[in-house]
């Protein structure tokens, strides 16, 4: 009932000018919803050509097949006019500008290509028109032309796009335009617009009313007595729309629409809920990975090597949950490493200790694939199990002395052992060289006192040797490996009085531990520096987590060295750092409601902006063909 219950006036004119035949066309078909206008200027110059012709026609048949006012069936049209008019079999290429408008009777939108032009007056101005696709308007948009001498211009029919180009053609198509009742349409080739500028046809439609044709007449006369000496092929047509259709089905279907609009909202703001909380759930297991993983440091660092295996447990289960491929190879080789240290822990614990020191040297391997994290503690387990297998060894060698004879030399090692197990809290090897001494004792008191002041001499002399290599040995477990190393050289010379060989050849031994382990502080104060260096390079990376793990580490190896001050500089830092990660997890917090609220209003705004789309689209499926 589109067309029945709107007022549309058309009328054209179209005749040749000067030239023996009128290349130019315009038709017109109106169907029950939607009406169909064409006018084409052919551009060829051999007279016969029908390239105008052409191209109406097969926009018009195009529109007839499939009626519909979208930008993307008006694009339709003109390529099939291109394909028309690129593929005829003429004897030059066809070639035509065409303007085509498409309306429903209440809206109207049109597309055109090539120079002929178009007008849409509204009570009595100009409220919208076309730009020719020609160098000349090219030169008049830089501002290299003026627009009232560009009907003239040598270069307005200098085209860039048109019907017949074949590739490349990009015309354009406007949006759609409500009609208003009196709205007029006028469109018309370039015999009109290369001798009657614009402002005169704007006179002639500025009080328009009645016929069309009237109107067309009035150009007529005013393009004829201009008396053009080459007059071109000139076609004009006008609409004039005296009634819109007004659709009485509006309200009902603008109901159905809000309807539909808040249950998509609803359906949108439930989604954007469930996304939120996936988000919010995954942000929450995130954090906790990450407080798991500062913890198995933390206790790792703490020598607590059965907590930390707890808390690196469910780390691991947290990045499975993730899927985060890279921290659960990380959160594993920590794993892993814990695992190999309880396992030497427990040989420890039973005095099991070459299965304990093998062990912890395969923790140390594993220690490697986890930063090093364990290494100090590894290396002092190490440290502590060699000297307790010394205690073993020193008593050996003592009981071997006492079987020959050698009680002084036997109860120097004895001493050497209760020494070394009294520094090493070895308390089973301390009982074992006390033992050892009262039975070398003894066997020392039932000896010939031959040589008597000789032998107490000579005693006293390894008594003395031996006393000094206890000072050194327990300046050396104390750290002051200078004062060890001086202790150590006075020993040294004590055993080089005694020709004594093999301590002397041991303590010589000791003062190049004592020279190796001063080395070895300084680097580790080198290595501690290092980690502070590198974590102030994440925290200024924005990788908090890991600059606190450099600092933690640095911290680590300050407190081992003792070193207070340097560890309450990193406590500091540590602390500024903590300080930062709670600043940035509150802003993020705040910018994810912000993003919520602005994606919660987007969604609205595009669900009421696909209202109009919808409506179009239940047109277009509703519209049946018309003759």
């Amino acid at each position: 009932m589109r067309k029945q219950n709107s007022t549309f006036k058309t009328a054209f004119i179209s005749e040749a000018g000067a030239e023996l035949k009128n290349n130019d066309y315009f038709a017109f078909v109106e169907l029950e919803q939607f009406a169909c206008y064409v006018i084409a200027d052919g551009l060829n110059d051999l007279p016969d050509a029908e390239s105008a012709r052409l191209a109406t026609q097969s926009i018009i048949l195009a529109f007839q097949t499939h009626p519909s006012m979208t930008k993307r069936a008006v694009l339709s049209y003109l390529e099939e006019a291109n394909q028309a008019l690129f593929t005829a079999d003429s004897r030059e290429r066809l070639k035509a500008s065409v303007t085509v408008i498409v309306t429903d009777y209440a809206k109207v939108r049109y597309g055109h290509v090539g120079n002929t032009r178009l007008r849409l007056y509204r009570d009595g101005s100009v409220l919208e028109s076309t730009q020719d696709m020609s160098l000349g308007t090219e030169l008049v948009k830089e501002k290299k032309l003026t627009e009232d001498v560009l009907s003239r211009h040598e270069e307005r029919n200098n085209l860039y796009s048109y019907l017949g180009k074949g590739k490349g053609l990009k015309p354009f198509v406007s949006k759609k335009r409500k009609l208003i009742n009196g709205d007029i349409l006028a469109f018309y080739t370039r015999g009109i617009w290369e001798n009657i500028d614009s402002g005169e046809l704007d006179d002639v439609f500025s009080e328009a009313k009645g016929e069309p044709q009237e109107c067309l007449d009035n150009v007529e006369d005013l393009l004829l007595s201009r008396q053009p000496g080459n007059l071109d092929n000139y076609t004009f047509a006008a609409i004039f729309i005296d009634k819109v259709f007004l659709d009485p089905d509006k309200k009902k279907r603008t109901k159905k629409i809000i309807i539909i609009t808040i249950v998509s909202i609803v359906i949108i703001l439930v989604i954007s809920l469930a996304i939120w909380l996936f988000h919010y759930v995954k942000q929450r297991y995130k954090e906790d990975m990450e407080r798991r993983y500062t913890n198995t440091i933390e206790y790792i660092q703490d020598n607590n090597f059965v907590k930390a295996e707890e808390e690196c447990k469910e780390a691991v289960k947290l990045a499975e949950k993730l899927r985060d491929k890279k921290q659960l190879q990380e959160f594993s080789d920590y794993q892993k490493l814990i695992e190999a240290i309880n396992t030497a822990e427990d040989a420890y614990s039973g005095e099991k200790y070459e299965d304990a020191q093998a062990a912890y040297i395969k923790a140390k391997e594993r220690s490697r694939y986890a930063d090093r994290i364990a290494d100090k503690y590894i290396d002092k387990q190490l440290g502590r199990i060699t000297d307790y297998l010394s205690v073993f060894d020193y008593i050996q060698l003592g009981d071997t002395l006492v079987s020959q004879g050698d009680y002084n030399r036997a109860e120097e090692k004895y001493l050497q052992a209760k020494s070394l197990a009294t520094r090493s809290y070895f308390e089973k090897g301390r009982k074992d060289a006390m033992d050892a001494l009262e039975a070398v004792y003894t066997k020392r008191d039932k000896a010939e006192e031959a040589d008597t002041k000789q032998a107490k001499e000579k005693a006293s002399d390894e008594t003395g040797a031996a006393q000094l290599a206890a000072e050194g040995d327990k300046a050396f477990a104390e750290g002051d490996y200078q004062g060890a190393k001086a202790y150590y050289a006075m020993a040294l010379e004590k055993y080089q009085q005694l020709k004594d060989d093999v301590h002397g050849e041991l303590i010589q031994v000791k003062i190049a531990s004592s020279d190796s382990k001063a080395e070895e502080n300084e680097q580790k104060k080198a290595q501690a520096q290092e980690y502070v260096d590198a974590g102030r390079e994440e925290e200024t990376a924005g990788n908090r987590l890991e600059a606190k793990k450099q600092y933690l580490f640095a911290k680590s190896i300050y407190k081992e060295l003792k070193l207070d001050d340097k560890v309450e500089e990193v406590d500091g830092l540590i602390e500024i750092l903590e300080t930062a990660m709670d600043q940035d997890k509150a802003e993020k917090e705040s910018r994810e409601a912000v993003l919520k609220e602005e994606k919660n209003q987007k969604a609205q705004s595009e669900a009421e902006n696909s209202v109009e789309e919808k409506m179009a689209d239940k047109e277009t499926k509703t519209v049946g063909p018309g003759a």
